[in-house]
């Protein structure tokens, strides 16, 4: 079974994370920032995992501790739901277009965190959520789960379809990075991720 359970609690956040990587895309989420609800429900339902978060942080201050926290312990799921990472076919990319948008993912779930995100906004704002939040979350995710990601927005006018393409193209390169290759084996010329 390739699921994980996280609790992490700090001074900003308490959060509580069950993730299911063979899942069917059920959905459970609430973090109190109604456009980052819809931005993880996307992810899950896209890349078919089974994914609950309940949240409560410091929403007071704003959405950056939030956000941030549940990019990494969301990164920490995967890499214990992946274990070795054997058995998987590491790498996927995708294209997703929404309306007048494009976004492109590329992702390595090589053991290197890295991220090259590249995807300018218009406004500081979705509803609650701040633009420049997209990037942070996609940092912690990256560097917890320790996965080359590369994301790109292409072009776009509207931010809710330019940071909701950057999701759902993400969800689609991790959905093929995660299948499970034929014969068990670490996709690695050195034998070890």
């Amino acid at each position: 079974m390739r699921t994980a359970e996280i609790a992490r609690k700090t001074k900003e956040t308490d959060i509580t994370l069950r993730l299911d990587l063979d899942g069917t895309g059920k959905v459970d989420i609430d973090t109190g920032i109604g456009f980052f609800n819809h931005m993880l429900t996307a992810f899950a339902v896209h890349s078919g995992i089974d994914l609950s978060v309940v949240c409560r942080g410091d929403l007071e201050v704003d959405g950056h501790h939030t956000v941030e926290d549940i990019g990494i312990v969301l990164g920490q799921a995967v890499a214990v739901a992946l274990g070795d990472k054997a058995g998987i076919l590491r790498y996927g990319s995708f294209y997703v277009p929404m309306d007048e948008a494009l976004a492109f993912c590329a992702m390595d779930i090589s053991g290197r965190p890295f991220l090259v995100f590249n995807a300018a906004f218009h406004d500081q704002r979705i509803g609650e959520f701040d633009t420049c939040l997209c990037e942070e979350f996609f940092r912690a995710f990256a560097f917890n789960s320790c996965i080359t990601l590369h994301l790109r927005s292409e072009y776009g006018k509207n931010d809710h379809h330019i940071c909701e393409a950057l999701f759902k193209a993400a969800a689609h390169a991790f959905r093929a990075a995660i299948t499970q290759n034929a014969d068990g084996s670490v996709l690695s010329s050195k034998g070890v991720l």
